[in-house]
C-alpha cells in the first residue's frame, strides 16, 4: 500500500508540473496569435491538472482503506488510528485521514487539485486566457503543497512502518500500542471541523488565482469576480463552518468553559475568514460601480497569503500552540516562501497594471461624502485588514525579535480582547449603517425614512438589554470582582470598569441597530421576489441581511459570554465509606447536590471517572449534570468530559478534574450568560451566506449578464496592445462573438435593471 502511495504522489508531481509548462506555453503561443497551437497546449495542461486530482485521490484512497482495514504497514496510519468503540468510531477512523501533519497535508493538496478539476470541467465550453492562468497559478500552488510532501521525509506519509512495533506474528507489539489518535480528537465536532477548514482554505486559492490571472492577461473587467465569487463564497461558508465546529468542540471537550482561546492555530484559521469578508464586499463594489478594482486583487492576494500563513504557523515549530504539529525545515522555507511571493505577485502586478485597474470612471473611486456606500465599504475593509494584519503580527509575535513589539512575547488572551473587542464593536457599526446609505452622496430625508422604524425597533430592543445587563450581567460582574483571586485580577486587566462595561453598553446598541435595519432590509428584499430579473438579486440580498442580522445575534452573545461568566472552582470533600458529600457546590442562584459517582472501564481499556450531581435553581430541580475524566489506557492522558445544562439565556457549565491528595472532588462550574445566542447566531450567519452562494449559482444556471467585453475577452490582451491590432482581426474577433452578445443582451439588460434596484436599496 505504501508503494502505491508513493507512485501517486509521483504522478501527482509529474502532473502538477506538465500542467503548469502547457498552461506557460498556451500562453505564450496565445500572445503570438498561434491560437490553434496555443488551444492543444492549453487542452494539455488542464488535461494534468484532472491527472493530478485522480492521483491524490489514489493517495487518499490508500490511507482510509488503511485506516478502515486495520492495516497499520504505515507507519502514519499506525500513529493516527482510533481505538475508539463508541457509536462514532467509524467517523473517526475517517478522520484519521487529516489527524496527523502529514495526512492534513495530502488532504489539503489533494481539495486544491480538487477545485482545479472542477475550475476546468466548469469552464470546458468556454474556456478564456483568464481561466487558463488561474489554473496554472493554482497549480503552481498545487506544485508547492506536493512537493512538501514528496521532498521532505517529515511530510511524507507512505514511510513503511518499522518492524519493531510488530511481534513475531505480525500483530502489533506492546510499543505499538502507546501509538495512536490523540483521544481529545474523538469527538464529532472535531472530526468534521479540519475538512471543512481545509475545504475553505484550498478553495481561497481560486481567487487568488483568478486576481493574478487577471493582472496577467490584464483584464480589468467584472470576468475574474464573477469567475471567482461561487469558489469565493463556498470557501468562506465553509471556513466559516469550521471555526464554529472548532469552537464547539473546544467548548464541550477541552473544559475550560470558554469557545475561542486566541491560540495561534485559532488565529490562523480567523484571518483569511477576516479578509474575505473584505474581499466579499469589493467586489460587490467592483461589480455593481466598476470601482475597488485594486482594493479586490489585494484582499484576494492577502487572503491566500493568510491561508498559508496558517500552515506556516501550524508546521513551521516558530509558533508553540497547543494545535501545532512538529516544526519541519521544509515546511517553514517553502510555505514562507509562498507566504512572500503570494503579496509580492499582487504588489508587483497592481504597479505594472496600475493604469488598467482603476475605476472604470476615476471619479468611482473617490469618495464624495463619508455619509455614502463607498465610504462605509472602504472603512469596512480598512478595519478588517488592519485587524488581520494586527492578529497576524500578533499571532507570530513570540517568534519575532525582542526589540520589535511584542518581540519575544507569548501574548496573553486579554490582550488580544483589548483589540478585538473595540475594533469588532466598530467595525459591526459600520455594517449596520452601511445598507441605509446611498451611493455617492446620502439624501438626508430618504436616510431617515429608511432609518427610523429600524431605529425605533433597536431603541426598543436596546432597552431590554440595558434591563437585562443592569440586573444581571453587572452584578455577575461586580461579584467576580468582590470575590477576588485570578478570576478578579484577569476582569481587571482588561480594563478599567467603567471603560469595560461602557463597551459592553455600546456593544449592545450597535447588536440592536445592526440587527434591526439588517431585518428591515431582508422584508425589503423579499419584496416581488418573484419578478422576473429580480429573483436572483433579492436573493442575494436577503441571504446577505440574514447574514448581518446574524452578526447582531453574535454581537450580543459574545458580549454576555465572554465579558460576564461566572465561574466558581474548588474542593468537594468526599467520604468514600458513606459515598456522600457533605456540601453542595452553590453559584449564582444554582445549587449542586452530589448523588453518586461510577467507573466505567471502555471496550478500548479506557477508564472513565464520573459524578452525578443534582441541580436545583431557587429550590426548583432542573436537571443532572454527569462530569467525567476519561484515563486514556495507552497514553495514561486525561480527557476531561464536561457536562452542560442549557437555559435560553444562560448555560451551567461543569466540569470534574479528578481528586486531589484527600481524595476531594476538583470543581470547575461556570455561567456563561448568552451564549446561545453565539450558537444561534453562527447558524444564522452560515444560512445567509448559503442563500447568497445559491442566489450565484442560480444566477450562474440562468445565464445573468455577460461577465465582460466581447472583444476584450475573446482576444484576453492588453486594452491597448488589442487597440493596435489590424482591423482585420478585430472585425474578426467581433464576428465571433457577436451571437453570444445578442443572446445574451436581452437578459444583461434586465439584470441591469434589477442590479440598480438593489443598489439603490
Amino acid at each position: 500500500m505504501s508503494t502505491i502511495g508513493l507512485l501517486g504522489l509521483l504522478v501527482a508531481f509529474a502532473g502538477c508540473v506538465i500542467s503548469v509548462l502547457c498552461l506557460g506555453v498556451a500562453h505564450v503561443l496565445y500572445k503570438k496569435r498561434s491560437f490553434e497551437r496555443s488551444d492543444t497546449f492549453a487542452w494539455g495542461g488542464r488535461v494534468a491538472a484532472v491527472l493530478t486530482a485522480a492521483a491524490l485521490t489514489v493517495c487518499c484512497a490508500v490511507l482510509v482503506w488503511c485506516f478502515f482495514s486495520g492495516d497499520n504497514s504505515i507507519q502514519y496510519v499506525l500513529d493516527n488510528r482510533s481505538t475508539s468503540t463508541s457509536p462514532e468510531a467509524w467517523l473517526y477512523k475517517l478522520a484519521g485521514l487529516w489527524a496527523g501533519r502529514q495526512g492534513s497535508l495530502l488532504f489539503w493538496a489533494w481539495l486544491i487539485a480538487v477545485f482545479n478539476a472542477v475550475l476546468v470541467f466548469a469552464t470546458r465550453k468556454d474556456t478564456r486566457p483568464l481561466d487558463n492562468g488561474a489554473l496554472a497559478i493554482s497549480s503552481i500552488v498545487l506544485t508547492a503543497f506536493v512537493s512538501v510532501l514528496l521532498f521532505s521525509e517529515g511530510n511524507m506519509p507512505f514511510i513503511v512502518t518499522d518492524s519493531r512495533y510488530f511481534g513475531e506474528d505480525g500483530t502489533l507489539s506492546v510499543m505499538a500500542s502507546a501509538r495512536s489518535m490523540n483521544a481529545l480528537l474523538e469527538h464529532w465536532a472535531m472530526a468534521i471541523h479540519p475538512p471543512t477548514l481545509f475545504v475553505g482554505y484550498a478553495g481561497l486559492t481560486i481567487p487568488f488565482a483568478y486576481a493574478i490571472s487577471a493582472l496577467i492577461v490584464n483584464d480589468d473587467s467584472t470576468a475574474w469576480v464573477n469567475r471567482s465569487t461561487p469558489y469565493l463564497m463556498f470557501s468562506w461558508l465553509l471556513l466559516g463552518i469550521g471555526i464554529g465546529l472548532g469552537a464547539v468542540w473546544a467548548y464541550v471537550v477541552l473544559g475550560w468553559g470558554g469557545y475561542w482561546g486566541w491560540d495561534p492555530v485559532e488565529n490562523a484559521s480567523l484571518l483569511p475568514w477576516l479578509v474575505g469578508v473584505a474581499l466579499i464586499h469589493s467586489f460587490t463594489v467592483y461589480r455593481q460601480r466598476g470601482a475597488f478594482k485594486r482594493w479586490s486583487v489585494f484582499c484576494a492576494c492577502l487572503t491566500f497569503c493568510f491561508v498559508v500563513l496558517g500552515t506556516f504557523i501550524t508546521r513551521s515549530g516558530l509558533v508553540q500552540s497547543v494545535h501545532a504539529f512538529e516544526g519541519d525545515p521544509v515546511s517553514l522555507v517553502l510555505f514562507g516562501a509562498l507566504i512572500v511571493l503570494s503579496i509580492l505577485a499582487g504588489i508587483v502586478g497592481l504597479l505594472v497594471r496600475r493604469k488598467s485597474f482603476g475605476a472604470t470612471d476615476a471619479a468611482d473611486d473617490d469618495i464624495e461624502s463619508m455619509a455614502s456606500k463607498e465610504a462605509a465599504y472602504y472603512v469596512n475593509n480598512l478595519i478588517m485588514i488592519v485587524f488581520a494584519v494586527l492578529l497576524a503580527y500578533m499571532t507570530v509575535s513570540s517568534a519575532l525579535p525582542s526589540w520589535l513589539p511584542f518581540g519575544g512575547q507569548s501574548l496573553s488572551a486579554g490582550t488580544y480582547n483589548a483589540i478585538a473587542r473595540p475594533l469588532g464593536i466598530a467595525y459591526l457599526a459600520v455594517l449596520a449603517i452601511c445598507p441605509l446609505l446611498g451611493w455617492r452622496r446620502t439624501d438626508k430625508a430618504a436616510f431617515w425614512r429608511t432609518a427610523r422604524v429600524p431605529a425605533i425597533c433597536a431603541l426598543a430592543l436596546f432597552i431590554v438589554l440595558m434591563i437585562y445587563f443592569v440586573t444581571y450581567l453587572l452584578p455577575s460582574y461586580q461579584a467576580m470582582i468582590d470575590m477576588g483571586g485570578t478570576q478578579a485580577s484577569g476582569l481587571l486587566e482588561q480594563g478599567n470598569p467603567i471603560y469595560y462595561n461602557g463597551l459592553a453598553v455600546v456593544g449592545f446598541l450597535v447588536a440592536s441597530l445592526l440587527f434591526f435595519n439588517a431585518l428591515f432590509m431582508a422584508v425589503r428584499s423579499l419584496k416581488n421576489l418573484k419578478r422576473t430579473g429580480r429573483f436572483r438579486r433579492r436573493l442575494a440580498l436577503f441571504g446577505g441581511s440574514v447574514s448581518h442580522a446574524a452578526m447582531g445575534i453574535i454581537l450580543v452573545g459574545l458580549i454576555g459570554s465572554s465579558m460576564y461568566v461566572t465561574e466558581i472552582t474548588g474542593y468537594l470533600p468526599y467520604d468514600e465509606e458513606s459515598d456522600s458529600v457533605s456540601e453542595t457546590f452553590d453559584i449564582q442562584d444554582f445549587q449542586l447536590t452530589y448523588t453518586s459517582n461510577s467507573i466505567d472501564e471502555l471496550g478500548n481499556g479506557n477508564v472513565r471517572y464520573a459524578l452525578t450531581f443534582d441541580v436545583t435553581r431557587d429550590g426548583q430541580f432542573v436537571g443532572s449534570v454527569n462530569p467525567a475524566v476519561q484515563v486514556v489506557a495507552a497514553t495514561q492522558q486525561q480527557k476531561l468530559e464536561a457536562s452542560v445544562i442549557g437555559f435560553p439565556l444562560e448555560d451551567l457549565f461543569v466540569v470534574y478534574r479528578g481528586v486531589n491528595d484527600e481524595g476531594a472532588f476538583s470543581m470547575d462550574v461556570r455561567v456563561n450568560p448568552l451564549i446561545s445566542f453565539v450558537w444561534l447566531g453562527f447558524a444564522l450567519l452560515m444560512v445567509g451566506a448559503l442563500l447568497a452562494l445559491f442566489a450565484k449559482r442560480a444566477e450562474r444556471r440562468q445565464g445573468a449578464a455577460p461577465d465582460d467585453e466581447p472583444l476584450r475577452q475573446l482576444i484576453g490582451e492588453e486594452k491597448h496592445a488589442v487597440e493596435k491590432e489590424p482591423q482585420g482581426l478585430i472585425e474578426e474577433a467581433v464576428a465571433e462573438e457577436v451571437a453570444v452578445v445578442e443572446d445574451a443582451e436581452g437578459d444583461a439588460a434586465a439584470d441591469a435593471d434589477a442590479a440598480a434596484d438593489a443598489a439603490g436599496e
